[in-house]
């Protein structure tokens, strides 16, 4: 059997489309990948981050924040962990727990515009 399988999108659910694109737009360098309206005029808004075009973010609009309780919505990769949480703090995201550096992995949690815990992560030899 030749079955292949590959991930597409998480989805998370919003209240404003466009402030949630900004949102991970300006902290992530997110960009759109689809934007429109169906027949039965539900807008689909699908994001993905630079040079994975295939993996990305659904965005539906539904009661949104907190969708997984205390456990992490989303784990993002950087090759620069240290930019990367001195940009999110510059831009005012609420941090849930700083910066941890160690050598098996570097990280931090943050929480999106709705409370979505985020995770960010460096693995080693991932630096830039």
């Amino acid at each position: 059997m030749s079955i292949r399988t590959r991930f597409g999108r998480a989805v998370i659910l919003v209240e404003d489309y466009d402030k949630a694109f900004e949102f991970y737009e300006k902290n992530f360098f997110c960009h759109k990948i689809l934007d429109h309206l169906t027949p039965e005029g539900q807008r689909q808004l699908h994001v993905s981050f630079p040079g994975n075009e295939e993996a990305g973010i659904c965005f539906l609009d539904g009661k949104a924040g907190n969708q997984t309780g205390t456990q992490p919505t989303l784990l993002i990769y950087t090759n620069n962990i240290e930019d990367l949480y001195t940009h999110v703090i510059e831009n005012g995201v609420r941090i849930i727990r700083p910066l941890e550096i160690s050598r098996e992995y570097s990280h931090f949690h943050c929480a999106d515009l709705y409370g979505n815990q985020l995770v960010l992560l460096e693995l080693p030899g991932t630096t830039s």
